[in-house]
């Protein structure tokens, strides 16, 4: 049972130690204490039912406990699934994640690096999608800031990336390698932007570059982002009877949709129509065939994250140039496709 007002001294007397050896123990400096002080300070502590003030311990600390994550949509599977790595992560350096949506706006992700923003926050990660670099360049900020995102974009500051181009080229290679030859290409973009859209495309046409197939332009779909958006891309084309032998669908959310389309129509994955997603999400091992995906590392990319940012934290004071990571991305083979044994992008 928790006692109100219980202090530190309280602790102290109590099991007849000094309060820089109750500190020692909570602070994790048991190294400073024998084994059976330590004990004997955690067995009063439960007793008295101290707690200790975090948030008083982060005020002198200079601290807030918190790290920000801003993203573009909040029902994009992909930013759930990497906010509860980070979640994880982060809390085993006792900070706290805090998500914010910007709606991929310019102006929303300038505004979630202003200073009055960032001062409620240790560290900040941030999605970019349409900012550039004259945008982050031109920002003056102290708060250790993490980019993330499908490009990349040359600034001071730590970048994380996902492998679009080499992960897309996987995909697309395996399709190739099991005998498709009309693969129609959902949310693609033909543009030499660095978006992920047009970044994954680009994997996508040069792997038919590297196999010698040629594209119809028929089968590159553009502004398909979502599920209902996927589904009726793919009901479209069965209904206008446009050839076609597999879908990549650029995320594996949009994969679902096709799926779903593909079933209707009457058509058997792989069998009649292979279908690959992109971002290895957990729900793809449960989809109906199970779902053939790029894994872009994601792991991998909330490791190096975390440890940029707690690094940057860390040593807030101390200049360090920005470093960029990029985990390689490989395919997770399932039942959507034929079998035909992949590797690493």
């Amino acid at each position: 049972m928790v006692r109100r007002g219980v202090t530190m001294i309280d602790v102290a007397q109590a099991a007849g130690v000094s309060t820089m050896t109750v500190s020692n123990v909570i602070n994790g400096r048991s190294q400073r204490v024998s084994e059976a002080t330590k004990q004997r300070v955690l067995a009063t502590i439960a007793e008295l039912g101290y707690q200790v003030n975090l948030a008083a311990r982060q005020l002198r600390m200079g601290r807030t406990g918190l790290v920000g994550l801003a993203v573009p949509d909040f029902d994009f599977g992909y930013f759930s699934e990497l906010a509860d790595r980070l979640a994880d992560r982060l809390a085993e350096h006792d900070l706290r994640l805090v998500m914010e949506r910007t709606g991929a706006s310019r102006s929303a992700e300038l505004d979630t690096l202003s200073a009055p923003r960032l001062s409620s926050y240790d560290g900040f990660v941030l999605s970019v999608v349409a900012g550039d670099r004259d945008d982050l360049e031109q920002l003056r900020i102290d708060t250790p800031v993490v980019l993330i995102g499908e490009r990349a974009v040359p600034a001071r500051f730590d970048h994380v990336l996902m492998d679009n181009v080499g992960g897309a080229h996987a995909a697309t290679a395996l399709l190739l390698r099991a005998g498709a030859r009309r693969i129609a290409l959902l949310g693609g973009k033909t543009s030499r932007q660095q978006t992920m859209p047009a970044l994954r495309t680009r994997g996508y046409r040069k792997a038919h570059e590297d196999a010698g197939v040629p594209i119809d332009p028929a089968l590159i779909i553009s502004s398909v982002h979502r599920i209902e958006g996927a589904y009726e891309a793919v009901r479209t084309l069965v209904a206008d009877k446009i050839d076609f032998d597999a879908v990549f669908a650029l995320t594996d959310t949009t994969a679902y949709g096709a799926l779903r389309a593909l079933a209707e129509a009457g058509r058997r994955v792989p069998d009649d129509v292979q279908v690959i997603g992109f971002d290895n999400l957990s729900g793809s091992r449960f989809t109906t065939p199970a779902l053939t995906s790029v894994e872009p590392d994601n792991d991998a990319m909330a490791d190096a994250i975390c440890s940029l940012l707690v690094e940057r934290i860390a040593q807030s004071s101390t200049p360090v140039p920005a470093r960029v990571v990029m985990p390689a991305a490989k395919i997770i083979e399932r039942e959507s496709t034929r079998f035909v044994g992949s590797a690493a992008s």
